[in-house]
């Protein structure tokens, strides 16, 4: 999708609630709960919910964690969206293993409930899953990674900056992803942390933002002086560890890799502060969410997956200047045209 015809089609509707018309609301209600309102990713995913809600005349209202990480505040807006009586829930889950006796009790109260972006753990407590292949996201940065090093990939020293402790979903898909890529064995794929590859200099958490990122990569650097490829959650987390590069004067010292695609991200990769990263599009996740609740509220239809996998599949595209061979990818020009944020 064009950037123009993303803006044409969902608007600047960064509204917290969205109302339908009163004979239109009293139809069909939804809830939007995000991770936080100000990481850009779910800022367009909120936009493009609300959007999508008014064009269908659905009564959106939108909830969101104080930062990354906080299951309480998702737990709590589960429980306003079961009392006013919402025909579906979207979520992108901070705790996608603690979160499922709540989205059990929506169900049960006859709310469907769709994972956005990060599945639920087990993915099937959910009734539907909207996301990136949060795998194979990880897997284009590992590949780019590893050939882009060449030889140099066999002595590389790797870190990871995660997302938070509790190891949601999306999280352990990029890592794992990324390790594959990179040609590392992550022995439990449903797990970080369990590796014993000697390249791995450590892991570090982040909450998705750029002063996580920051002290992550700090910490990061004590351990090993010398790292030099990072692989980070997402790209307010890349350019956090940027900075604490910069600021030791290791910024050409390390390949940064990461996944977003958002207009700031492609415009670090641009610049050389990022070197590749895989772009994924939260503007449709939120909007085929909206359609899927409408959808279920009419006719009690549930949205069904992308034919040999166990989610919808939303997209993702590399997106780099320096392009690998075997390794399919858009440069920074194509990417600020489909980029978001």
């Amino acid at each position: 999708m064009k950037k123009t015809v993303l803006s044409a089609t969902f608007g600047a509707l960064a509204l917290g609630v969205a109302f339908a018309s009163p004979s239109q609301a009293a139809d069909v209600s939804a809830c939007l709960i995000t991770k936080t309102d100000t990481n850009p990713f779910f800022v367009k995913m909120k936009e493009g919910a609300a959007a999508k809600a008014q064009e269908l005349g659905v009564t959106l209202k939108s909830y969101a964690g104080k930062v990354d990480g906080d299951h309480d505040s998702q737990v709590a807006a589960i429980e306003s969206c079961i009392a006013d009586g919402a025909k579906g829930i979207l979520i992108a889950a901070s705790d996608t293993k603690a979160i499922v006796d709540q989205v059990k009790k929506a169900q049960d109260a006859g709310v469907l409930v769709i994972a956005l972006d990060t599945p639920l753990d087990p993915a099937t407590a959910a009734d539907a899953t909207f996301a990136t292949d949060n795998l194979l996201a990880g897997k284009l940065i590992g590949q780019w990674a590893a050939a882009t090093m060449g030889e140099k990939a066999k002595e590389a020293k790797v870190g990871f900056l995660d997302l938070t402790p509790s190891q949601p979903t999306v999280d352990v898909l990029r890592d794992q992803g990324f390790m594959i890529g990179f040609g590392i064995d992550p022995k439990d794929p449903n797990k970080i942390g369990d590796e014993d590859d000697p390249r791995i200099v450590g892991h570090d958490v982040t909450n998705g933002n750029e002063e996580g990122g920051r002290k992550a990569m700090e910490n990061l650097l004590q351990k090993d002086p010398d790292i030099n490829v990072i692989h980070t959650i997402n790209e307010p987390a890349a350019v956090g560890a940027y900075q604490a590069l910069k600021a030791v004067g290791k910024e050409n010292d390390v390949l940064i890799v990461s996944v977003d695609g958002g207009c700031p991200g492609v415009k670090a990769v641009a610049e050389g502060v990022i070197g590749a990263t895989s772009q994924q599009y939260p503007l449709m996740m939120a909007a085929l969410g909206i359609e899927a609740i409408k959808k279920f509220a009419e006719t009690g239809e549930k949205p069904k997956p992308t034919e040999g996998k166990d989610f919808f599949d939303t997209g993702v595209a590399l997106v780099t200047d320096k392009p690998v061979s075997g390794v399919e990818s858009i440069d920074t020009k194509v990417g600020t045209e489909k980029c978001w944020g």
